[in-house]
């Protein structure tokens, strides 16, 4: 639950401050460079909220945020519509689109997203023959949400202040021996666990 989620990320924040680097010098080695990331990579996520979901670790950040506010639907939706775009096989279009809509969309779906009627409406409609952009105009106007509202709110969130500026109490570079990049290793085993 978004509940737990949170318990355990205030518990990894404290837990990552102290940083015992003693305990960790053996983890550091099995942490992969596609785990860490550069403070520059996360400086680039507050320019807009594209740069921020694709990459992986932003992705994972923002999820686990909009998780804490009981909102994960939006992410989850653009995220689905991301794979369905990717689909090759004709025979799997409508299946797929049918699960989107049930799950997003449709009166009583699951995790039903906030369109206007028009643009439900419209997607409706797309579903009779389902193409690769049946789901385009709804995306585009979750993304518009997410970007005015939801997207504003995680740029002030501990969520992203904490990567962008790790606590400098125990991850400062007087304390642990980081290289220049300054990767933050410490923050990257806190997203690990939200993805």
């Amino acid at each position: 639950s978004a509940k737990d989620m949170k318990h355990r990320l205030g518990f990894l924040l404290q837990k990552s401050d102290s940083c015992d680097y003693s305990s960790s010098q053996g983890k550091k080695e099995k942490i992969s460079s596609s785990q860490r990331i550069s403070q520059d990579e996360v400086r680039k996520w507050a320019d807009s909220l594209e740069n921020l979901i694709q990459h992986d670790r932003g992705l994972a950040a923002f999820r686990a945020f909009l998780k804490s506010e009981y909102s994960e639907e939006n992410i989850e939706f653009w995220v689905s519509c991301e794979d369905y775009k990717k689909t090759k096989s004709p025979a799997k279009l409508s299946p797929k689109a049918r699960k989107i809509y049930d799950e997003f969309i449709s009166v009583q779906a699951t995790k039903e997203v906030n369109l206007d009627s028009c643009t439900r409406e419209k997607t409706s409609h797309n579903m009779l023959e389902p193409t690769l952009s049946c789901f385009d105009e709804a995306q585009r106007k979750i993304f518009t949400l997410m970007e005015k509202d939801s997207y504003r709110r995680f740029l002030k969130s501990p969520y992203y202040l904490n990567l962008v500026s790790p606590p400098g109490a125990g991850c400062g570079p007087e304390n642990c021996k980081r290289n220049h990049t300054h990767t933050l290793d410490c923050n990257s085993n806190i997203i690990s666990q939200c993805a």
